[in-house]
């Protein structure tokens, strides 16, 4: 044999070795194990953006961040908190290609949006920019919205909501930096308008962490003609520096 057939021979030798005494792990089950110690988001939160309470006040109760600055959306909910558990399930479904979870995931978007599902007319997604597009190859948001819509009776549209400028990763920045960062960012086409006009939108995005990308859409769509904005997020960013930052 040559030298590196017998390399190949050796390595092959000790991976089966370690196959023995350490199992490979089902990455299937590996999921599973993670889903286990997600923090799943539900009552009681904030009327509107959905930012979770410790204790129940009431139903239709707003946070302080909602009352000083009321976002132009109707209502934000979000399927599980951003941390330490969910980062490697979002960011591989982000960044990784990884979508084997989409199912479950738009399983959690429809049990928070529920009550917002009920009266909705379209399903859209945060656009990415075609630069990004390009790069990443595909829109996780779009996945997330296609998905939802299959399990769902309302309609999925991808091209209602456009993003014409292309920002720089809200990773990072504070939220007034944030908000200038989308400023602009986006537009609906003139074509779009009229399916707009009077309809009831849900807004898909992977992640919220101070809800500028979201509030940004939403201006955007309630001017071009939309009744009612109601957003839907994979994962919440929950700290609450991040929310007094944004008072």
């Amino acid at each position: 044999m040559k030298g590196r057939e017998v390399l190949i021979a050796i390595r092959q030798a000790i991976r089966f070795c370690l196959d023995i005494v350490l199992p490979p792990i089902d990455p299937f089950q590996e999921d599973e194990k993670k889903w286990k110690d997600i923090c799943f988001l539900e009552a009681p939160c904030c009327a509107q953006c959905g930012f979770p309470f410790e204790y129940d006040v009431g139903e239709g109760v707003q946070c302080a961040a909602c009352l000083v600055h009321p976002p132009r959306y109707s209502t934000a909910r979000s399927a599980m908190v951003y941390d330490d558990a969910s980062r490697p399930l979002v960011l591989a479904f982000k960044h990784g290609g990884k979508t084997d979870n989409l199912s479950k995931f738009a399983a959690q978007l429809r049990r928070v949006g529920r009550h917002s599902l009920a009266d909705a007319d379209y399903i859209i997604p945060v656009p990415l920019h075609t630069q990004r597009l390009i790069k990443r190859r595909y829109n996780q948001s779009a996945l997330l919205a296609r998905a939802l819509a299959k399990i769902t009776t309302v309609p999925f549209h991808s091209n209602l909501l456009h993003r014409v400028r292309a920002t720089p990763s809200q990773g990072g920045q504070s939220a007034a930096g944030r908000k200038r960062n989308v400023q602009g960012a986006f537009s609906v086409p003139e074509n779009g308008k009229a399916q707009l006009k009077g309809a009831n939108i849900i807004l898909v995005d992977d992640v919220m962490t101070t809800g500028a990308t979201v509030e940004a859409c939403a201006s955007i769509l309630l001017r071009s003609g939309a009744k009612r904005v109601d957003v839907l997020c994979l994962a919440r960013v929950i700290r609450k520096d991040v929310q007094t930052e944004s008072i």
